[in-house]
């Protein structure tokens, strides 16, 4: 790790509900923005594109499913992205003027139609243009499991930088302490944290996160108003009684010793920056090295299974002995 001072930005802003191109439109504006003001990184919240459907309940009840809700649920599927496809080329473009590294949370659907299940998914796209990795929710939280299919252990996802080593856990993702002990193994200097929690006590999570983890700790919530949801969902009623701001923010940057580089954000959209010290992450790392000094291997050990799990396997060996 090269050790020098690097300027992130985090995005606090909302798309249109299920508008993949005003996603889009939004990711070009903030990096642009960022990038005037000196940032070489940028992150985006938790499924920017094509948006955090709080409150919906997508006709679901327990042993059925309604046809607004399914309705409303291929307009979610329609507004997702492959990875990669057309929509990381446009992304990959405007990381490349802008000369930024992007982290963008992404709703993503299989390539090549193999299935239409949908992930909660973080992108990671370089300064040349090009597709780094990508990182599926492990768990997806409480209803979001009706939205989103399981990741599993091949997109644990760390990329070497020239500021070091970043990688992300996405939301309640960060409450696994397997996978966040997975991603110090990996030796992440900055963890990317996108999120949908606005309570006080995420704050808790990512400063203590930031302390356990003697990483810099970047995380993105969106700021969502009912303005954000257009009129024609089948569901929109769901959001009746909701009030007007259904997400107040709270997105932050957090030092490896648990102070915030950046304060929390809440109740506007917005961009925060802040200075990273990369020397930091060594510095704090004197007295405290989850996965070095402060390890007991001889007493715990983990096990990380990063094989891809796929349901069908097509061996062309397998078939030609069979013809034989």
């Amino acid at each position: 790790m090269e050790k020098h001072t690097m300027r992130a930005a985090v995005v606090q802003s909302a798309p249109v509900l299920f508008d993949k191109q005003d996603a889009m439109r939004q990711i070009e504006k903030w990096t642009m923005e960022a990038s005037v003001q000196g940032a070489g990184l940028v992150v985006f919240p938790e499924v920017f594109v094509s948006g955090y459907p709080r409150g919906l309940r997508f006709g679901t009840r327990v042993g059925s499913r309604s046809e607004e809700g399914r309705i409303d649920w291929e307009k979610y599927w329609d507004s997702a992205i492959e990875i990669p496809g057309k929509d990381t080329d446009a992304i990959g473009r405007i990381a490349k003027e802008a000369g930024v590294y992007l982290v963008i949370g992404v709703v993503e659907k299989e390539r090549d139609y193999v299935s239409t299940t949908l992930y909660n998914s973080i992108l990671y796209v370089g300064p040349d243009g090009q597709v780094l990795g990508k990182h599926r929710k492990l768990v997806p939280t409480g209803a979001e499991r009706l939205l989103w299919g399981q990741g599993d252990g091949s997109t644990l996802t760390v990329i070497d930088t020239p500021f070091g080593r970043l990688g992300g856990l996405i939301c309640w993702e960060n409450y696994m302490p397997l996978a966040r002990t997975a991603m110090y193994a990996k030796g992440i200097d900055i963890l990317i944290t996108p999120t949908a929690d606005a309570r006080d006590t995420w704050q808790s999570t990512i400063r203590h996160i930031a302390c356990e983890g003697r990483c810099f700790v970047l995380s993105s919530n969106q700021y969502a108003t009912k303005a954000s949801y257009p009129a024609d969902l089948a569901c929109i009623t769901d959001i009746n009684y909701d009030d007007d701001v259904l997400s107040r923010g709270g997105s932050a940057i957090v030092g490896p010793l648990g102070g915030y580089a950046a304060e929390p954000l809440y109740g506007k959209e917005g961009l925060l920056l802040a200075d990273l010290d990369m020397s930091e992450v060594i510095r704090s790392r004197f007295d405290f090295d989850a996965v070095g000094h402060y390890s007991r291997p001889d007493v715990f050990q983990l096990i990380v299974n990063e094989k891809s799990r796929e349901l069908v396997r097509f061996d062309d060996r397998a078939l030609e002995e069979d013809s034989d």
